[in-house]
């Protein structure tokens, strides 16, 4: 009879909502049905599911999984090579990643009002200075690196900790819709692109849309952005970009 639906999201980590979504675009059609009509999964779903789940997390969008998975000449062994490739150039970025931290980590601190102890533990392994002076070089005559001069000198560690709460809590929720296969240009995608415009405005100076369009395209422009985002989910920095220009776009038609 195979594996149910709740089973095969067990085992691969995934929601229910995430394999009904693959079989509905036709990714992840199960072989099998119960007699109730439930879907049933076999150990071939399951051997695809696994290379779904990997080439997602690879930051591939599901229309070129499709594509590569569906190849009628592709040769198993042709997918083992190029995920191989992957994740070399993968664990590469990441040393590159770990060298720049270590770096920043010696970096000359700045003028944000925490203890040494304080800016760890709210900041974790991440240097708020790391990018300052060059930041205060490309922004710093404008009004808006001004405004965010003046707001965060008065931070403090709760102030801090509330606000990585509240960034870390729309990256995880743009990351989910990116998972669940949510097009960027979906009600829901603009509606956290919305939230996070909002969010820069609270926290660190006034963002309209056009503004927040140009920081969507430094995201993917930018190396050190795309590092950051991708590092949270493969493919979160294009997306977040998509959902920022659809949101604006919205709003200013």
């Amino acid at each position: 009879m195979g594996y149910s639906v709740g089973q095969v999201a067990g085992f691969a980590g995934v929601t229910v909502r995430t394999l009904h979504h693959y079989d509905d675009i036709g990714l992840l059609v199960p072989g099998g049905r119960s007699h109730a009509g439930h879907r049933r999964y076999g150990d071939a779903d399951l051997d695809r599911l696994q290379q779904i789940l990997f080439y997602r997390e690879l930051g591939f969008p599901l229309e070129e999984v499709a594509a590569l998975l569906d190849d009628p000449d592709a040769d198993p062994r042709e997918h083992l090579r190029r995920q191989h490739e992957l994740l070399t150039a993968r664990i590469e970025k990441l040393r590159r990643m770990a060298e720049a931290v270590e770096h920043a980590m010696e970096a000359r601190k700045m003028g944000i009002d925490l203890t040494p102890e304080e800016r760890f533990e709210v900041f974790g392994d991440s240097d708020p200075e790391q990018y300052a002076d060059e930041v205060r070089e490309r922004w710093g005559n404008t009004e808006a690196y001004r405004q965010s001069q003046r707001r965060t000198a008065s931070y403090t560690k709760e102030d801090w900790q509330r606000v990585n709460a509240r960034q870390d809590d729309i990256h995880r929720r743009m990351a989910a819709l990116l998972d669940s296969g949510a097009p960027a240009g979906s009600e829901a995608a603009m509606d956290v692109a919305e939230e996070h415009r909002r969010f820069i405005a609270d926290s660190y100076y006034d963002c309209g849309h056009e503004m927040h369009t140009c920081l969507g395209e430094m995201y993917v422009a930018d190396e050190r952005f795309t590092a950051t985002y991708d590092g949270i989910r493969p493919g979160l920095a294009a997306y977040m970009r998509d959902a920022i220009v659809a949101n604006a776009a919205r709003h200013t038609s």
